[in-house]
């Protein structure tokens, strides 16, 4: 197996061992910020790692389509397996959060169309509103958060982000390591 590919399957380990530690201590229960941060920053140290250990392994002599091609292939591990992890994680393991999401915004969006200057301000932003009750503009709205709160919505929407991601990260670490650390003097 390449050292990217394993580079690449190591870092969605360490992030998945830090998900399900999260999850069992109870730390960051419902705040999902500090674990997609610590997310693009495993993104980032497969993708740089893993085309570190490859250029010292291989020899710096390469060209960048050559280094970005293989930052992708430690990047592009860690989605897949990142990815299908939060597909099982949403909807085996925790799927409570979901729940809670959706009651969150729920919350939300009743207190907001129990106030009658809110409840103009959300049929005035659309026209379809105009003429619906006050229940069908809510079930209207609710139909955004009941289908992103899924999980085979979050794993395709993580997918495409981390390619995203990993495809950047590979073009500027591959750039980065070309003019700083491999130079060709």
């Amino acid at each position: 197996m390449k050292i990217t590919v394993k580079t690449g399957l190591i870092a969605a380990a360490a992030w998945i061992f830090i998900k399900l530690l999260t999850f069992y201590t109870g730390i960051i229960q419902y705040n999902v910020v500090p674990l997609v941060m610590l997310n693009i920053l495993g993104v980032l140290l497969a993708v740089a790692i893993g085309l570190f250990l490859h250029k010292r392994q291989e020899g710096a002599d390469s060209n960048l389509l050559s280094d970005i091609k293989n930052g992708l292939s430690a990047g592009v591990p860690y989605v897949l397996v990142v990815s299908i992890f939060l597909y099982i994680y949403y909807d085996k393991i925790d799927p409570d959060f979901n729940t809670h999401q959706i009651a969150e915004f729920q919350a939300g969006l009743e207190k907001e169309l129990n106030d009658p200057v809110q409840f103009q301000k959300i049929k005035d932003s659309n026209p379809e509103f105009e003429v619906k009750t006050k229940e069908e503009i809510f079930e209207s709205i609710m139909q955004g958060p009941r289908s992103f709160y899924r999980p085979g919505s979050t794993m395709a929407i993580s997918m495409l982000a981390l390619l995203l991601l990993a495809t950047l990260n590979s073009i500027f670490v591959s750039i980065v390591y070309r003019r700083l650390i491999f130079r060709n003097n």
